[in-house]
């Protein structure tokens, strides 16, 4: 095998076992480099595991535009809102929203969108890799049925998937009927099928992603803690708290909201915030046929084990801050209204994970200012859409030395 200095590399260490960092080993591995995972408490144990399982490129966008901005002004401190800033943020985070307001404009979200058009094009044949190289939970095909209780409300979303068309993403959607979802309830007089999704349990299958990369020789460490990275002649020795250290010729750093505390090191000066997410568990009387989107209230739900997984929120603040149980409350009171034959009060697994936000929308992905470290993160909601295609080009970049056309738009450095 070759060296960071001297061709491919060898060897990888991948800090982040999560979507994207198993991802990333996976991928790696396919090219022949041997890899090591490491992660401060498990496997999905961020993001990755209580998301609502959207494998979803139609609504893989940009999160800055101008109606997130105007809805965002307005429910600033509603603590009911599905967008949530706590009243004691701190300074970086008040720099941060502004930076992330600069950037909602048509202008910057249609360069955007075309920026991820690119990746959302090929997000699911890497699922499709993954599957065929032995990765069980398969992602299952299917339609998002968007459900509303007024044609206006449809309207705007017909409208966005217009303007990701002129981004370069084609989306097929078609009227639906309501009936043909039981959850939904006498509220919902317009309902849109968005054609051509998936959805997954992401906690299955990132567990399986775990068992297929160490199946193939790659060694998992939990409770690995990174303190630190240095270089030692050719190689990268990354440390933990714990003074224990592993070596490689090269470093991922795919840790989502926790970047940058490693990523800064490296030179990497964009900022990312935690957006985090809450989800549980809910019974149902009949089986889910699918995932149900309420755009009105930003809530997502999906088929999870026999119930209904309903997730939604996005709360600015530390990813490791305890849940907040009111923002659960807060999804129940706006979501109620749409469902019926749901067991609110039987709910279970609640949780809260923080997803990996930047302030213009688009993902940190490809080689940092240290030689042999490479970053990928920040890809807010869209972490497990986007996550296996992420590993597949950035393993292509770490093993030839050279960019993919795909990345440019997500240099870390930018």
């Amino acid at each position: 095998m070759g060296s960071a200095a001297g061709g491919a590399p060898g060897t990888v260490v991948v800090v982040g076992a999560g979507v994207v960092g198993l991802s990333t080993a996976w991928f790696l591995q396919e090219r022949g480099v041997e890899v090591t995972v490491v992660d401060r408490s498990g496997v999905a144990a961020g993001a990755s595991w209580g998301n609502a399982g959207y494998v979803a490129p139609a609504f893989s966008v940009p999160l800055p535009e101008p109606a997130v901005l105007r809805y965002g002004l307005r429910s600033l401190f509603d603590p009911n809102a599905p967008l949530y800033v706590p009243r004691t943020a701190d300074p970086g985070l008040w720099a941060f929203l502004a930076g992330f307001a600069r950037h909602c404009t048509h202008r910057t979200w249609q360069r955007s969108m075309r920026s991820l058009a690119g990746l959302n094009a090929d997000c699911l044949d890497a699922f499709d890799e993954l599957a065929k190289g032995g990765v069980g939970a398969p992602a299952q095909a299917t339609s998002v049925v968007a459900a509303f209780e007024r044609p206006e409300q449809a309207g705007e979303l017909r409208e966005e998937f217009e303007r990701t068309r002129l981004g370069g993403q084609e989306t097929w959607f078609a009227d639906g009927a309501a009936f043909e979802v039981p959850q939904l309830s006498s509220l919902v007089r317009t309902v849109l099928r968005v054609e051509g999704q998936r959805y997954i349990d992401p906690g299955e299958f990132t567990r399986s992603l775990a068992e297929a990369v160490e199946a193939r020789g790659g060694r998992i460490h939990t409770g690995f803690t990174v303190r630190d990275m240095v270089r030692e002649g050719d190689r990268l020795l990354v440390k933990s708290t714990h003074h224990d250290y592993v070596s490689a010729d090269s470093v991922v750093l795919a840790t989502g909201a926790w970047l940058p505390e490693l990523a800064v090191k490296a030179g990497v000066q964009r900022q990312v915030r935690a957006g985090r997410g809450y989800s549980f568990t809910v019974p149902v009387e009949e089986p889910v046929p699918g995932p149900i989107y309420l755009p009105a209230v930003r809530v997502a739900c999906t088929p999870y084990q026999g119930g209904l997984r309903v997730a939604g929120t996005m709360e600015f603040r530390p990813p490791d801050a305890a849940l907040d149980g009111g923002r659960i409350e807060a999804i129940v009171r706006t979501a109620r209204p749409f469902l019926r034959g749901v067991d609110w009060e039987g709910r279970h697994d609640e949780w809260v994970g923080p997803r990996p936000v930047t302030a213009d929308g688009l993902p940190l992905i490809g080689a940092s200012r240290v030689p042999g470290v490479h970053v990928a993160g920040g890809h807010g909601m869209w972490g497990l859409t986007l996550g296996p295609i992420t590993g597949r080009l950035l393993s292509e970049q770490i093993v030839t030395g050279e960019r993919p056309a795909a990345l440019r738009p997500f240099d870390p450095l930018r």
